[in-house]
């Protein structure tokens, strides 16, 4: 009897240790479930960020192709404005260096006309002093007959 005793609460002691164990059991089972479900849940979120970072990744390089369309376009014109000045300022510079020919000509023929119109003047002054001389002596002419009349009549 003192065995079956000892065997019953061996039995007690182990049906305890099993209700024990059984529980730790069914809470590491639930605590595994749970790991399990926020695994799940964590490869569903990796899956969607994984989704997103490619969408985006895909955006991004079509935001590069694009800005890269843009830059090459603004250098493009950039350059055509350029050659546009580069042909404008040489435009303007061959208009300057004809705009200085025609001035200096124009300066030249100023110059002449210039002379010919001094050199035309003094020859008029000078015609004019030969004839208000030969008009003085002219007039003393006509007085000296005017005085011979007068004293011959």
């Amino acid at each position: 009897q003192e065995e079956k005793k000892q065997l019953t609460l061996k039995v007690e002691e182990l049906e305890r240790k099993l209700e024990t164990t059984s529980a730790q059991n069914i809470e590491f089972l639930q605590v595994i479930a749970k790991r399990e479900e926020s695994i799940h849940q964590c490869q569903l979120r990796l899956e969607e960020k994984t989704r997103e970072c490619s969408s985006l990744a895909r955006q991004l390089e079509m935001a590069i192709e694009d800005a890269k369309k843009q830059v090459e376009q603004t250098r493009e014109r950039a350059t055509s404005r350029e050659r546009a000045a580069q042909s404008k300022v040489l435009d303007l510079e061959t208009q300057l260096s004809r705009s200085k020919t025609e001035l200096n000509q124009l300066r030249r023929n100023k110059d002449d006309a210039e002379h010919r119109y001094e050199s035309r003047l003094q020859d008029l002054k000078d015609q004019l002093e030969q004839s208000e001389s030969t008009k003085r002596s002219m007039k003393n002419y006509v007085q000296f007959l005017k005085s011979s009349y007068a004293t011959v009549f």
